[in-house]
């Protein structure tokens, strides 16, 4: 039992239901116990009360795609270290991906990380199940155990199935206990030993390309097995206007068909790469500027709904190597909310339908109780300046790894408070 908390003088955001209103909300046990639209609300005797100052108060983030080191890797981050790096940037419930050592791929496994992330981290981790045993795309696991142990979703991580016939069986498998399929899209034959986008900056580098077919053509073909076993299956992140066109199509005919972008690929594009950056070296390569402008459009429209980070935590050693050698991957925890909030300051995308793609809608997705600010919903929220300037500095992120594609950016978003839970779990402090 903890106080009482009230949050008042607000400007309340809630994407689920479309409200922008200033209020007041009260939390009592963890979970939000009344919501004044307008006006004041009672204060229990003894509670704690916060006044927002007029700054936003939204539903905490859920990020659907975040990769650490522990077990295993832990050099490169740890649940501890990105609890706290999460925290920082407003998420509050985290997917952690499968790709570890070991692998997530059974039930002692991700028991052993729910209690791991209970005892050190500071927000809600959410393990993921790997399909394949060692993610190894041959072997299925155990989706039952996973699932009884307290994975939230199924996917192979990093890795991508490239048998059709076992992806179909994993989709049937999968839909016997209506756990969500979270794949993904890339063509192992047809990347080859690309390293960036195919297309003529990729030739003037003298760097291999990655062409966009190598996502849309498992693309079309995940959504079509889909189609055939009832899943429910979310593309986990795509970056082609093809792809973008291909899912809007296929969610006229299947409404259990989603698709997430890496906020990566919707504020960057491969001119970032400028004279071998590796830190804008992905594992879903940065695309052309017509690409990043189709996958705005596509967020706008409702084809893609959830904006991740795809934090990838690597050590300098892997990275800061020649181009076509370092490993993939980028950091993203804490500057995710802030370079999404760039597509609202634009003017490209509406406040609400931003936040609903990194809060509603993955919670839905994953079937969560949070995302939502509602009587009764969890109180995991978070008070954001959403114009608060900042640069992002490598040497200030609390993530064990410096890998950060935004360096240097000049950002306009702040979170200043976290809830988690009913619990102040970060308080900016200048």
């Amino acid at each position: 039992m903890t106080r009482p908390l009230l949050i008042e003088n607000a400007r309340v955001l809630d994407p689920a239901s479309g409200t922008d209103q200033k209020g007041a909300i009260l939390i009592e046990n963890g979970r939000i116990s009344d919501i004044a639209l307008g006006g004041p609300v009672g204060v229990p005797d003894g509670a704690e009360v916060v006044n927002a100052g007029g700054l936003a108060l939204a539903p905490g983030l859920v990020d659907m795609r975040v990769f650490t080191g522990e077990p295993g890797w832990e050099y490169r981050e740890t649940l501890a270290s990105a609890g706290q790096a999460a925290a920082a940037g407003g998420i509050t419930s985290f997917v952690m991906m499968p790709d570890t050592m070991p692998a997530v791929d059974d039930g002692a496994v991700v028991d052993f990380l729910v209690r791991r992330a209970k005892a050190t981290a500071k927000v809600n981790v959410l393990p993921a199940g790997g399909i394949t045993k060692g993610l190894a795309g041959k072997d299925l696991t155990e989706f039952g155990l996973m699932r009884e142990a307290g994975a939230v979703c199924l996917t192979d991580g990093r890795n991508s199935i490239q048998s059709t016939a076992l992806l179909r069986t994993a989709m049937s498998y999968a839909a016997n206990y209506d756990m969500t399929i979270v794949h993904h899209v890339a063509d192992a034959g047809l990347i080859g030993e690309g390293v960036m986008n195919e297309g003529l900056f990729a030739t003037v580098l003298g760097l291999k390309g990655v062409p966009r077919e190598a996502e849309t053509i498992p693309l079309a073909r995940d959504l079509q097995l889909a189609a055939l076993t009832g899943v429910r299956y979310h593309a986990a992140q795509i970056s082609t206007e093809g792809s973008v066109e291909i899912v809007a199509s296929a969610k006229k005919r299947n409404p259990r068909i989603t698709a997430g972008v890496s906020i990566n690929n919707l504020c960057l594009n491969e001119n970032d790469i400028g004279r071998y950056r590796t830190y804008f070296k992905l594992g879903t390569p940065l695309r052309t500027e017509a690409d990043r402008q189709a996958i705005i459009e596509g967020l706008r429209a409702g084809a893609i709904d959830t904006i991740h980070s795809d934090h990838d935590p690597q050590d300098s050693e892997v990275k800061r190597q020649p181009f076509a050698e370092a490993s993939n991957g980028a950091i993203g925890l804490e500057t995710l909310l802030a370079a999404a909030l760039r597509l609202v300051h634009s003017g490209d995308v509406p406040l609400l339908s931003v936040l609903k793609a990194m809060t509603y809608r993955p919670a839905q997705i994953l079937g969560l109780e949070s995302g939502r600010i509602a009587k009764g919903a969890p109180a995991d929220l978070i008070l954001v300046d959403l114009d608060y300037p900042w640069q992002v500095n490598e040497n200030q992120l609390r993530s064990r790894s410096r890998n950060t594609s935004f360096e240097g950016a000049r950002l306009a978003g702040k979170v200043m408070r976290t809830i988690v839970g009913g619990e102040t779990v970060f308080l900016h402090e200048d």
